[in-house]
C-alpha cells in the first residue's frame, strides 16, 4: 500500500531538472480559482504525467481542460475520464478496491469508507515510519547521505514531526470510530461500543510511549552507545504499534464495519453522518490533510475526495482541497 504516483512523490520531491519537465506534455486548466470542481480537478492532476498551467477564470463557470487541440469540459467525472484515456497510468475512476473478505462494493455506506479509507492511509504512514525508524537504528543514527535530512539530530526531528502528525491522526480517528460510528452500531449490538473503545485504549500507551521515545532520542549524544539502543528499542516498538494496528483494523472491517449495512441508513442520513465524522476529523483534515492523503493510492484519494463533496459545508472541503494545490511547487 502506499501513493506510489502523485501526491506523495511531488509534495517531497525538489523542483525538478528542467530535462524531466520537458518530457511530461503540458495540459492548461482554466475555471473559477477557489471551486470545489476546479480545486477536484487539480488534485486530480497532480497524480498525471503532465505538467499542468492552471489559469484562473471567473468568466468560466465550470473548470475546461485543454490537451493540444482538445478543450474538455462538462462533470468533474467528464474530465477525469479523459485524463484517465489519454494518461492511463495511474487510473482515478477504476478499481478503487474492497474492503477487507470482499463485502465492500458500490453500495456501501459512505462511512464505511470513509473508515476503510483512513486505516489505509494510517496503514501506509504506520508501514512508512517502520521502515525509517529500521533505517535509522541500522545506521546507528548516522547521516544518510540525503542532504535534505541534514544532521542525525535534524532527521530525528523530521522523525518526530512525522509521528507527531501520525498520532494526531490516529487519536482523531479514533474518536469518530467512538463518537460517530459506534455509536449507530450501538444499535445493531448493544456492548459493542464499551468493547471497541476498549480496543482503542489498549495502544493508546504504546503509542504515547513511542512519542516520549522519540524525544529522548532527541536529545542523546549520537555517539554514544544508549542511542544506538534507544533506536533499536524504537524501531521494535514502531513495529510492534503497526502490527497491532494492522490486525484491529482488520477486525474492524471484518466483524464491525459490516454491521453498517443493517443500519440501513438513507442518503441523507449518510450524509449527515459523514458531516458528523468531518467534524470530529476537523483538527487533522485543517492542517494535516495533505499528510493524511499521502497515505492514498490515487484511486482511493479520488474516493476520499468524492465523499467529501457531499459535505454540506462546501467551504470546509474547499479549504481543504487548497492545502493540496496550493503548497505544490
Amino acid at each position: 500500500m502506499g501513493n506510489c504516483f502523485g501526491i506523495s512523490r511531488k509534495l517531497t520531491s525538489e523542483i525538478a531538472p528542467a530535462d524531466v519537465i520537458k518530457k511530461h506534455p503540458a495540459v492548461k486548466l482554466y475555471g473559477p480559482p477557489n471551486s470545489i470542481s476546479t480545486y477536484y480537478i487539480r488534485c486530480a492532476l497532480l497524480y498525471k504525467p503532465v505538467t499542468v498551467h492552471f489559469i484562473p477564470s471567473e468568466t468560466h463557470r465550470s473548470p475546461v481542460l485543454e490537451y493540444k487541440s482538445d478543450s474538455v469540459t462538462g462533470s468533474v467525472n467528464d474530465v477525469l475520464r479523459y485524463l484517465d484515456v489519454k494518461f492511463p497510468e495511474p487510473k482515478l475512476l477504476m478499481g478503487r478496491g474492497i474492503g477487507r473478505g470482499g463485502w465492500c462494493d458500490e453500495t456501501t455506506p459512505f462511512v464505511v469508507w470513509l473508515v476503510i479509507l483512513q486505516h489505509r492511509s494510517m496503514t501506509w504512514h504506520l508501514e512508512r515510519m517502520g521502515r525509517w525508524s529500521e533505517d535509522l537504528a541500522g545506521r546507528g543514527g548516522r547521516a544518510r547521505g540525503d542532504p535534505a535530512m541534514g544532521t542525525p539530530k535534524m532527521e530525528v526531528r523530521k522523525f518526530a514531526r512525522s509521528y507527531s502528525q501520525l498520532l494526531e491522526l490516529m487519536l482523531e480517528h479514533a474518536q469518530m470510530e467512538e463518537r460517530v460510528v459506534f455509536q449507530i452500531l450501538e444499535k445493531a449490538d448493544r456492548g459493542l461500543s464499551k468493547a471497541a473503545n476498549e480496543e482503542h485504549a489498549r495502544d493508546l500507551p504504546m503509542m504515547n510511549g513511542i512519542k516520549e521515545d522519540i524525544k529522548s532520542i532527541g536529545v542523546l549524544d549520537s555517539g554514544h552507545p544508549s542511542y544506538q539502543e534507544a533506536l533499536c528499542n524504537l524501531s521494535t516498538r514502531l513495529k510492534t504499534l503497526q502490527e497491532h494496528s494492522k490486525k484491529h483494523f482488520e477486525e474492524e472491517e471484518k466483524n464491525l464495519l459490516p454491521l453498517m449495512e443493517a443500519a440501513e441508513l438513507s442518503k441523507a442520513q449518510q450524509d449527515k453522518v459523514l458531516d458528523q465524522c468531518l467534524d470530529v476529523m476537523h483538527g487533522t483534515h485543517s492542517h494535516l490533510f495533505r499528510f493524511f492523503m499521502e497515505g492514498l493510492l490515487p484511486q482511493d484519494a479520488m474516493h476520499y475526495l468524492d465523499m467529501l463533496s457531499r459535505c454540506s459545508d462546501q467551504n470546509r472541503v474547499s479549504s481543504m482541497l487548497r492545502l493540496i494545490v496550493d503548497k505544490i511547487v
